[in-house]
């Protein structure tokens, strides 16, 4: 693993940032943390939290994961090695109301050396961080993972975009829009085509294959799979034949879904 790519620096990740670029950042701003993104609220799902539960966030951004953990009765504990997230998530466990059952709490670190004894928690959640770790990172980051899991629990991953759809797909996306007028809405460089920043700090893109085996090298038994947002359009009928095959049928949706979705156990060391 080439371990000359330094990590980016925490400074790059501003309130700004968390506030204008980073997914659900328009849920956040209206609610404070009280309502996910689509895309957040489909990964955290995927936990299926329980009363009881310790679960940790690496990566906690804004902090509103732990929110909707704790109301589901399981202790939270977030970390992110920016320290401005880090302030964004304390803010939100204070706004928190004193009614919710769990526990709360936010610590600055790095994901590649955990601040948890081994065996700690029932959950570890990664949200929208992988894509911000060289691979070097993610795997020394994962290894924590497995340290700091229970035997029976789950590791909850989430990133985008499915680098397969930028490399493969969105040129030929990009292709069949500009001859039906629409070019300019596609930019050569599908990385600006939501928000410009992602481009300086999305370092670590995956398919789901990548994925899969970044966490097979970690120790983990993954089950790893593509989706991506719910489209309502109405558009021509041989249009909408066309996108059915591309999201619906493999080999087809490996390179058209956007996102990347995996849920893994730890296999137990010989």
């Amino acid at each position: 693993m080439d371990k000359q790519k330094q990590p980016l620096p925490a400074s790059l990740y501003t309130e700004e940032y968390f506030r204008t670029a980073c997914e659900g950042y328009d849920e956040f701003n209206q609610s404070e943390g009280q309502h996910l993104s689509r895309r957040l609220a489909a990964a955290f799902s995927l936990a299926e939290v329980t009363p009881g539960m310790t679960v940790l966030d690496v990566g906690c951004g804004r902090g509103e994961i732990l929110r909707h953990c704790a109301a589901l009765g399981a202790d939270a504990y977030g970390i992110d090695y920016a320290p401005v997230a880090v302030q964004m998530s304390q803010q939100v466990i204070i706004t928190t109301p004193d009614t919710v059952p769990g526990q709360v709490g936010v610590a600055l670190a790095d994901a590649k050396k955990l601040p948890f004894g081994d065996a700690m928690f029932d959950r570890v959640l990664m949200f929208d961080v992988v894509e911000h770790l060289h691979p070097w990172e993610l795997h020394d980051a994962m290894l924590e993972i497995y340290r700091v899991l229970k035997p029976n629990g789950r590791f909850i991953v989430h990133t985008a975009p499915n680098v397969w759809y930028d490399r493969y797909a969105y040129p030929m996306v990009r292709i069949v829009r500009t001859l039906m007028g629409q070019g300019a809405n596609y930019p050569k460089n599908p990385r600006q085509f939501l928000v410009d920043v992602n481009e300086h700090v999305h370092v670590n893109e995956q398919s789901w294959w990548s994925l899969q085996q970044a966490l097979k090298r970690a120790g983990f038994r993954p089950k790893v799979w593509l989706d991506s947002p719910p489209q309502n359009r109405t558009e021509h009928q041989i249009l909408a034949i066309m996108r059915k095959i591309a999201f619906g049928l493999p080999p087809f949706s490996w390179f058209f879904e956007r996102e990347v979705f995996a849920v893994a156990a730890k296999v137990p060391k010989e």
